[in-house]
C-alpha cells in the first residue's frame, strides 16, 4: 500500500524555503507512530530539510544528482524506482515534498493528512485532493491550545 503522508493547510500549502509553515507536535507524534518501522520515500529537499535521518525508517531518497550519497540511505533517480526497491507487502510512506506528492498522487492508495485550519504564505503545495477520486474515511479535529498555534484535523483518505 502506497500512503502519501503530509501536513497540509486550507490552501495546500506545504512549506516555504524548505521548511514547515508551522509546529503541531500532535502531528509530529502522528507522523512518527505511523512512519515508523517502514520505507519513506522523498526528494532530496525534503531529506536535507532533516536535521539528521529520521530514526527506525529506512530512507528513500529521490534525486536527479548523479553523484548524491547520503550514509545508510537509499537513493534512486525516479520514483518508480523508489517504489521497486520498497517492499511488495507492507505499507510504504511518501513523505514530500510538492513534485514528490505531484508525481505520485495518482498511484497512492491512501492519503494520511493533518489539515492545518489556516491559509499560508508558500513555495511548495499539496496536490489538489479530487473527492471523485478519494473518500474522506476519517477525521478527527484537534483545537489550538498551548502547543499547538492552529486548530488541525487528522484527515484519512482512502481512494475510492
Amino acid at each position: 500500500m502506497i500512503t502519501l503522508i503530509a501536513a497540509v493547510a486550507e490552501n495546500n500549502a506545504l512549506g516555504k524555503n524548505n521548511q514547515l509553515l508551522w509546529h503541531l507536535p500532535d502531528d509530529f507524534k502522528r507522523f512518527k507512530n505511523r512512519t515508523s518501522g517502514n520505507y519513506i520515500i522523498m526528494g532530496r529537499k525534503t531529506f536535507e530539510s532533516f536535521p539528521k535521518p529520521l530514526p527506525n525508517r529506512t530512507h528513500v531518497i529521490i534525486t536527479r544528482q548523479k553523484k548524491y550519497t547520503s550514509e545508510n540511505c537509499i537513493v534512486v533517480d525516479s520514483l518508480g524506482k523508489a517504489i521497486a526497491i520498497c517492499p511488495k507487502d507492507e505499507e510504504l510512506f511518501i513523505i514530500g515534498g510538492g513534485e514528490i506528492y505531484n508525481q505520485s498522487i495518482e498511484i497512492a492508495d491512501k492519503l494520511d493528512i493533518t489539515r492545518v485550519h489556516n491559509a499560508f504564505d508558500a513555495d511548495t503545495f499539496f496536490p489538489e485532493i479530487d473527492l471523485n477520486k478519494w473518500e474522506l474515511t476519517a477525521t478527527e479535529f484537534h483545537t489550538k491550545d498551548e502547543k499547538h498555534q492552529f486548530d488541525f484535523s487528522f484527515q484519512t483518505y482512502i481512494r475510492k
